[in-house]
């Protein structure tokens, strides 16, 4: 059974940090490309890091870059998303979906959710003073 949790959300003031963990059990990460999204009450879901197979290559829109870095470590099947520099308007659902086979780009992936297998039940990030 493929299975995705997301954990590390909470509340956290605006400039701070914080690592989002998605643990994926039923399956190899290791044949799938990654995602992270968020998506803000009333607003469609964004692809704010996609990435490869392997990590070798990743995209983030220009609201999050340079301030998210996706990594993976697919011997523990677990991706991460580290943030810091954190914004009120990063408040969202985060959520942490997979695509199976090897991704032709990953920018395209991060602008199309519905290419996505298999998705995590998501985790609150609150960005508040």
């Amino acid at each position: 059974q493929v299975q995705l949790v997301e954990s590390g959300g909470g509340l956290v003031q605006p400039g701070g940090s914080l690592k989002l963990s998605c643990a994926a059990s039923g399956f190899a990460l290791t044949y799938y490309a990654v995602g992270w999204f968020r998506q803000a009450p009333g607003e469609e879901r964004e692809g704010v890091s996609c990435t490869t197979n392997n990590g070798g290559t990743t995209y983030y829109p220009d609201s999050v870059k340079g301030r998210f870095t996706i990594s993976r470590d697919n011997a523990k099947n677990t991706v991460y998303l580290q943030m810091s520099s954190l914004k009120p308007e990063d408040t969202a659902v985060y959520y942490c979906a997979v695509k199976r086979g090897f991704a032709v780009s990953v920018q395209a992936m991060c602008a199309h959710p519905s290419v996505f297998d298999s998705w995590g039940q998501g985790t609150q990030v609150t960005v508040s003073s």
